[in-house]
């Protein structure tokens, strides 16, 4: 029999503050090691195109490719992938896509001007971007939402080609993988993975295409290829380890709750998932349902260290005090599993996605309720969002000075410039400022 001991905090202990900052660390501590090897493929990569992508292939995933072009999946082969599903699957899959496809289709930004009493025009014009890459996991890993959510968004966007690259370890394809990539509208597919696909994305090959972005998951050495290749290419951000926060207000059924949190501690040993709750008893019994249930899971034993190290109940007054502590951890995934999850959601300032009610287990982002399951962790919630349509789109600012405007501005302009020592500045500015008295 599993059997787990969760931390247990009370929010009314003095020493309750350093206790959650201490069950909140997580220390992502650059592995130097890892970097130099990552620098060293990216630099390989940038010398030697196509045939450090290859060799390294042929090396960490134990194939044989001679060529380049055997690196690429073809259209139809996506297409053959899609028709191969089980109907329940293809069914699921066009369910989900449809879902976050309609949801992404609201958060295109639309480009404004407005005119000024002189006749200066400004504005903004929105454009998405020309190229993206995707990394998706391969080998055991089968994402195929992740695919969905990170491709289907570029799309609405309007971004005209987008680059799948996943690993193919000996060779072998994931159906629902390339079936999503279909389904999303992925332009090529390379099946590459590791640093050098990170690499190859960023600086461009023989063959591969350089992007102008590059969004998705992946193991250490991809992340901190991500980060490496960072202002050479945009990237989504570095994701830390699975978020789940549930505040409750002791009357959702225990079993769900205690399901709910192993939905994030099945990810691995470092994911988080905290309850909170008002209700002492409550707490008592979600702990004995996880107890309960835990047996029965087939990730039994990482659910175990997730909780066991990184795990917490957390006791508090009332539900006011539960906000405040959300607001302070600025989770990934936040449910609200009490009520009237409005007036409570309130309260609430920093989480990446907000599950409301009862009936609203986080599941449900991950796979299929529309909005994006690539959300900010480690507390990033703070200051970042969602991956969206916003991510694919660029902005530019538009200026369109009347001759009036000219003068007008001009006069301003030169006196900030020369405050600033800028003599060129200003003179730029006083010249259409006398073209405009003139």
């Amino acid at each position: 029999m599993i059997c787990l001991t969760i931390t247990k905090l009370d929010a009314s202990a003095v020493d309750f503050d350093q206790q959650l900052k201490q069950l909140l660390a997580w220390d992502e501590a650059d592995d130097l090691d890892i970097q130099q090897r990552v620098l060293a493929i990216i630099a390989d990569v940038r010398k030697n195109g196509d045939k450090a992508v290859i060799d390294y292939t042929n090396r960490f995933d134990q194939r044989n490719i001679t060529k380049a072009d055997e690196l690429e999946l073809s259209k139809e082969a996506l297409k053959s992938a899609w028709e191969q599903l089980p109907p329940e699957q293809a069914q699921a899959l066009q369910i989900a896509a449809d879902r976050i496809r309609a949801y992404a289709e609201h958060q295109k930004i639309q480009s404004w001007q407005y005119t000024e009493a002189d006749g200066t025009v400004l504005g903004q014009k929105v454009t998405p971007l020309d190229r993206v890459g995707l990394y998706v996991p391969g080998g055991k890993a089968s994402y195929p939402s992740s695919v969905l959510m990170n491709a289907i968004p570029a799309k609405v966007a309007g971004v005209s080609e987008l680059i799948m690259v996943v690993p193919t370890p000996q060779g072998e394809t994931n159906t629902l993988v390339l079936a999503a990539a279909f389904l999303a509208g992925v332009d090529r597919v390379f099946t590459i993975g590791g640093a050098q696909a990170i690499a190859a994305l960023a600086y461009g090959t023989e063959t591969i295409p350089a992007v102008a972005k590059i969004v998705g998951p992946g193991n250490i050495y991809v992340a901190t290829a991500k980060k490496l290749v960072f202002g050479q290419v945009g990237i989504d951000m570095i994701a830390g380890p699975s978020e789940i926060l549930i505040i409750c207000d002791g009357k959702t059924n225990p079993d769900w709750i205690a399901m709910d949190l192993f939905s994030q501690a099945e990810h691995d040993e470092n994911a988080q998932a905290i309850l909170i709750s008002d209700d002492g008893d409550y707490l008592k019994a979600v702990e004995q349902s996880i107890n309960n249930l835990l047996p029965g899971m087939e990730r039994a034993e990482i659910i175990k260290a997730s909780l066991s190290t990184r795990g917490a109940l957390i006791k508090v007054d009332n539900l006011k005090q539960a906000a405040d502590i959300a607001n302070f951890i600025a989770p990934e995934h936040l449910e609200l599993s009490v009520e009237n999850p409005e007036a409570l959601s309130e309260h609430i300032r920093h989480a990446g996605a907000i599950f409301m009610g009862r009936y609203t287990p986080e599941a449900l982002g991950d796979y299929c309720a529309g909005p994006n399951h690539v959300l900010p962790t480690s507390g990033t919630a703070r200051f970042s969002s969602p991956l969206g349509v916003y991510d694919f789109q660029k902005r530019s600012s538009l200026i369109n000075c009347s001759q009036v405007g000219a003068d007008t501005l001009g006069k301003t302009a030169s006196i900030l410039a020369r405050g600033e020592s800028l003599t060129a500045h200003a003179r730029s500015a006083e010249y259409r400022e006398k073209q405009a008295k003139g």
